[in-house]
């Protein structure tokens, strides 16, 4: 039965993709629906395969030979992903139903976006689907590469100026990324002498070079998970994205960079070693980078969603410094990381459900407007840990925290939960100056609503190991839900003080403007020395057509001879005869 699951969970999206292309050119344009009800069951296999019980398979024909399983650790990722695909694809059907008119009326341009994004949502699906339950280093490296390049078309959809420059720094940051998650993997495991990514965390666990073998896996994984220096991709691709593709993009693939560090590098184990703890010490630092710098850059963004993807990035900090504890301090992990997937699919359906709200706001639904915007609210309020599985979360990696005596990491994670409250405050404050009216579509705050609820209610669906998550005691209630009032006590003061700016903002993207320019500044010496080759190339060519030219004048005057010779050849031939004549007589006189 679990093999039947498997098999139906990686081929179903393929199904739905053949279905959509043969719909496509079969369909005359004015009924074709690119977004049919095969269309939304793509993720629903993945989903009961996540709920049917841990399993283990090996495919020795697949590749380099397969090693997938779900465990105790890809059971809930698989599940949490799958929800979110599902969810975020209902609300897709509704978000395009617009253009899918327009489409049908014959607007050939629509017709090629929709397709686009009809065919590709699967494919990014499935490799992120397979990504999780690998366990083998093709297998993984398969499907995190085909979830991030069939991306590409989820946040390049509108075709604007600004939806083309969000789609090249997501790629250019996705193979910079890849690149180096390629070669950290043929090092380590060409050390190593294995194949399965067990065998890569026990290599780089002894191997010399180890440290440097999971910085770099940790830098490529990192692009996706929005590490510091390398997130510069999410504010420029939110924005310009559909809301259901910034749900998934932040709630989902997102985590996937989050499972890659979790799945090579050595998490746990006492025999770290001294390099391993220092870069453990990098990573922790640099997630606390990530979590109040992006709170604090964030804040003053003016587009909601470039508000929430800093959110993401602060809220990924904050799951980078939990993780860099697996290496710094190794006892903790066992107690640490069922909280932190906890933590990873809380964030994933509030962060889906906030992505879907903006379109909401965009198209307000006729009911009462304090009703949408305490909807609204809700998943911004539970991501800050002050209700629902927030909470529980937050109590999830602080109670493994407080027992292993790591307070001082407890104080920097709660303040940067104020930043977090902080952030989904002024998104929803940009949300309210940027609403519109005009209805949303049944399906499009359906599937919203859905997501708010399995938002709040994360703990009791995600098929976490029995007794590793609990209610916080009441006396840790406090401790939890301050940094909520606190952060929309600092959005309040930062909107006062920033009221004389009139509007501005720090543009989204920062460093990636930064890039840009010494980028700019490295390609001028380049660009000069192209502009001397090319002046040289066209000086050369001048030249060599006047040689050409003085060749064939004296090749043409050489040619003009050819009518004499052919006319004076009989009186030449004698003349020759003659003079052989006369050598021959004075050479037999000698």
């Amino acid at each position: 039965m679990m093999t039947m699951l498997l098999a139906l969970a990686l081929l179903w999206p393929l199904v739905v993709i053949g279905w959509t292309l043969w719909s496509a050119y079969r369909a005359p344009a004015a009924y074709q629906s690119y977004f049919s009800a095969l269309w939304l069951s793509a993720a629903w296999p993945a989903l009961l395969l996540a709920y049917g019980g841990e399993a283990q398979w090996t495919m020795d024909a697949w590749m380099l030979g397969g090693e997938w399983a779900l465990n105790s650790l890809s059971r809930p990722w698989l599940a949490f992903t799958a929800l979110l695909w599902g969810v975020a694809a209902i609300h897709a059907r509704g978000y395009f139903a617009a253009e899918q008119a327009k489409a049908q009326k014959g607007d050939q341009d629509t017709q090629r976006r929709l397709l686009r994004l009809a065919l590709l949502w699967p494919l990014t699906l499935l490799g992120n689907v397979l990504l999780i339950i690998a366990q083998d280093i093709a297998s993984f490296y398969l499907g995190f590469a085909l979830m991030t390049f069939a991306a590409y078309a989820l946040v390049v959809h509108s075709g604007t100026v600004e939806a083309r420059l969000g789609a090249k720094a997501y790629l250019m940051l996705a193979v910079v990324g890849e690149g180096l998650i390629i070669g950290g993997f043929l090092w380590a495991a060409g050390e190593a002498d294995t194949l399965t990514l067990q065998g890569l965390r026990e290599g780089i666990l002894v191997a010399e070079q180890g440290a440097w073998m999971a910085a770099l896996l940790c830098l490529g994984f990192g692009v996706k998970a929005g590490v510091i220096g390398l997130h510069v991709w999410l504010p420029l691709a939110h924005p310009v994205a559909p809301a259901p593709a910034s749900a998934v993009l932040s709630g989902a693939m997102i985590k996937a960079g989050l499972l890659g560090w979790i799945s090579v590098l050595p998490l746990g184990d006492e025999q770290v070693s001294v390099s391993l703890a220092q870069f453990g010490n990098i990573m922790l630092m640099a997630g606390l980078a990530a979590a109040f710098g992006a709170a604090l850059y964030g804040v003053f963004q003016r587009h909601p969603k470039a508000v929430l993807a800093y959110s993401s990035i602060s809220q990924m900090g904050m799951m980078t410094s939990l993780v860099a504890m697996g290496l710094v301090a190794p006892d903790v992990w066992p107690l640490l990381w069922p909280g932190l997937v906890l933590f990873a699919a809380h964030h994933a359906l509030a962060k889906g459900s906030l992505f879907m709200g903006t379109s909401i706001s965009e198209h307000l639904p006729r009911w009462p407007l304090p009703l949408v915007w305490a909807l609204l609210a809700l998943p911004g309020i539970s991501l800050a840990g002050a209700i629902g599985a927030g909470m529980i979360s937050k109590w999830g990696v602080k109670s493994p925290l407080y027992e292993m005596h790591h307070e001082s990491l407890i104080k920097l994670l709660s303040w940067a939960a104020v930043g977090t409250a902080a952030l989904v405050s002024v998104a929803l404050w940009r949300q309210w100056q940027q609403r519109h009216k005009g209805g949303s579509n049944r399906e499009q705050w359906g599937a919203w609503l859905v997501a708010i609820a399995a938002a709040l209610l994360t703990p009791f669906w995600l098929p976490l190991p029995a007794g590793s998550i609990e209610m916080p005691p009441f006396k840790e209630w406090l401790g939890i839900i301050w940094p909520f009032p606190v952060g929309v006590l600092f959005a309040a003061l930062g909107w006062l003080l920033t009221r004389p700016l009139k509007g501005k903002s720090l543009p989204a993207g920062d460093l990636w403007w930064l890039y840009a320019g010494m980028f700019g500044a490295a390609l001028v010496p380049i660009r000069l020395f192209g502009h001397y080759c090319a002046e040289l190339k066209a000086a050369s060519v001048a030249s060599a057509q006047k040689t050409e030219e003085m060749l064939m004048g004296d090749l043409t005057r050489l040619l003009s001879t050819e009518s004499w010779l052919r006319h004076h050849a009989s009186g030449l031939m004698m003349l020759l005869a003659v003079l052989l004549a006369a050598l021959m007589m004075w050479e037999g006189q000698r």
